[in-house]
């Protein structure tokens, strides 16, 4: 598979929805996770990232204009043991409180299926990163209709054993926008990572659509010693 830019990616596309990067920095020192979410109803783009232990959630900006908390208003990161589990929805507690009861990522998300959203039908994303004793390991997966067909959910989960230095893997649920938004199609495309974590998250949030980009989350975590570092950015500034 041939890399993609993913400023270029990210420039040419006003809505992605939802986006998640897994990968490892190109001195092979670091595991990378970041997320994204944009919004294109007031509802949507009512919302900011904020930390909640070591993960984070999402929170109204502005809790009067809150319509409908029920697909926006979830912990998108959570940290289980030597797990970081990243998801687009609530499926990050389904995957936390069943891999907690040693069920594997897979088995979790067989509980679950894309969101009731109708005529988008949008998938759930979901991605891992095992780091463990200088070793790292990260997985994706997404839930989806059958080409718009919610009778049928299509069920792919993508693993990553021993990351290549410099490589990324970039999944997100919409392939356009359009009405309906159509989803994410093909496998985790391929993309370069940093080493640096200030430039990494700069390259991301300037290059999502203006308009329609709301927060951001990016994380290192070094492989070794399992310690990390944050940055968030949101588009509403409290």
């Amino acid at each position: 598979m041939k890399s993609i830019s993913l400023k270029t990616e990210l420039s040419n596309n006003a809505y992605p929805g939802r986006g998640i990067i897994l990968g490892k920095t190109p001195d092979g020192k670091k595991a990378v996770a970041a997320y994204f979410i944009m919004g294109r109803s007031e509802n949507s783009r009512n919302r900011v990232f904020v930390e909640d232990g070591e993960g984070i959630r999402t929170e109204a900006f502005d809790p009067a204009k809150l319509s409908d908390p029920s697909l926006i208003i979830y912990a998108p990161v959570r940290v289980l043991g030597n797990k970081t589990i990243v998801t687009n929805g609530d499926q990050t507690d389904t995957i936390y409180d069943l891999m907690d009861r040693q069920q594997t990522f897979e088995q979790a998300l067989r509980t679950r299926t894309f969101e009731p959203d109708e005529p988008n039908y949008t998938p759930r994303i979901s991605g891992i990163m095992h780091v463990e004793n200088g070793r790292f390991n990260y997985a994706m997966s997404i839930l989806k209709s059958n080409n718009g067909n919610p009778e049928a959910t299509n069920r792919y989960t993508f693993a990553y054993e021993n990351p290549i230095a410099g490589e990324g893997h970039f999944i997100h649920t919409y392939k356009e926008n359009a009405n309906p938004l159509p989803s994410f199609e093909g496998e985790p495309k391929l993309v370069e990572t940093m080493d640096d974590i200030e430039a990494f998250t700069n390259l991301l949030w300037e290059s999502l659509n203006e308009e329609n980009k709301v927060s951001l989350f990016v994380r290192y975590m070094d492989i070794e010693s399992g310690s990390y570092e944050t940055r968030i950015i949101n588009k509403n500034r409290k």
